[in-house]
C-alpha cells in the first residue's frame, strides 16, 4: 500500500456513534471503522470469530488494525483471537470501564455492586436491548428475577444530551432503581486512539 498509513478500527455496533464523533472532532482522516452488531453483547460467543474475520478482511486494505472492544463477556476468548491475530485492543473489560475510565469504574463498582449500568447507546435502545432483550416486555413478572439484587442504575452519559438523560430517567424508573448520572465523555476512546493517529501521522 502506498500514501499515508489507513488504520482500521474494528468496533462494536454500540460504539460507532461515539467513534465517529471522536474522529470528526479530531479530523482524523485515516482512521476507518467496521463495526459488528450491537446485539452480540446478547451473544459474547459470537463476537471473537467475528472479529477474526474482521481482521483478516481489514488486512487487505489497511496497514494498521485495532480493536474498540472490552472482553465484552467473552471470557477471555477474544483477546486470545487477538493475541493470536497481534492487535491490540482497548483497555478493560467492557465499554463501562473505558467510559469512565477503570480506576473510577472499579471505585463504582466497590462503593455499590449492584449497579447496573447504561451508556448513550443503551439509553436510546433500552426497550429493545434491556426490556425485550431479557423478555420482560412478554414477561414483567421477571422484572425482580434479574433486578432484585440491583441498588441503582449508573449513566455514563458521553454526550450531554437532556432527551437522552429524560429517557434514563424513565429506564430507572421502570426497573424500580435510582438513577445516577456521570458525565464521562469519550475522554477513554480518544486516549487509545490518538497516540495510533499521531504515530500514523
Amino acid at each position: 500500500m502506498t500514501g499515508p498509513r489507513k488504520t482500521l478500527v474494528i468496533a462494536c455496533g454500540a460504539l460507532a456513534r461515539e467513534f465517529l464523533a471522536v474522529v470528526e472532532a479530531n479530523g482524523w482522516s485515516h482512521l476507518d471503522v467496521t463495526c459488528l452488531p450491537a446485539i452480540w453483547h446478547n451473544h459474547p460467543e459470537r463476537i471473537p470469530e467475528g472479529v477474526r474475520r474482521k481482521i483478516r478482511a481489514g488486512r487487505r486494505t489497511h496497514d494498521e488494525i485495532l480493536c474498540l472492544y472490552g472482553d465484552c463477556g467473552t471470557g477471555g476468548l477474544l483477546d486470545r483471537v487477538l493475541a493470536e491475530e497481534g492487535v491490540e485492543r482497548i483497555d478493560g473489560p467492557h465499554c463501562y470501564a473505558f467510559f469512565a475510565g477503570l480506576d473510577a469504574f472499579e471505585a463504582m463498582q466497590d462503593q455499590e455492586i449492584g449497579t447496573f449500568y447504561l451508556t448513550d447507546f443503551l439509553v436510546r435502545h433500552f426497550e429493545r436491548f434491556v426490556i425485550k432483550g431479557l423478555g420482560l416486555d412478554r414477561h414483567p413478572e421477571l422484572l425482580p428475577v434479574y433486578f432484585g439484587n440491583y441498588t441503582r442504575v449508573v449513566y455514563l452519559q458521553q454526550m450531554p444530551d437532556p432527551a437522552l438523560t429524560r429517557k434514563a430517567e424513565a429506564a430507572a424508573r421502570r426497573l424500580g432503581l435510582r438513577l445516577e448520572l456521570r458525565q464521562t465523555g469519550l475522554g477513554g476512546v480518544e486516549a487509545f486512539l490518538a497516540p495510533r493517529e499521531a504515530a500514523a501521522g
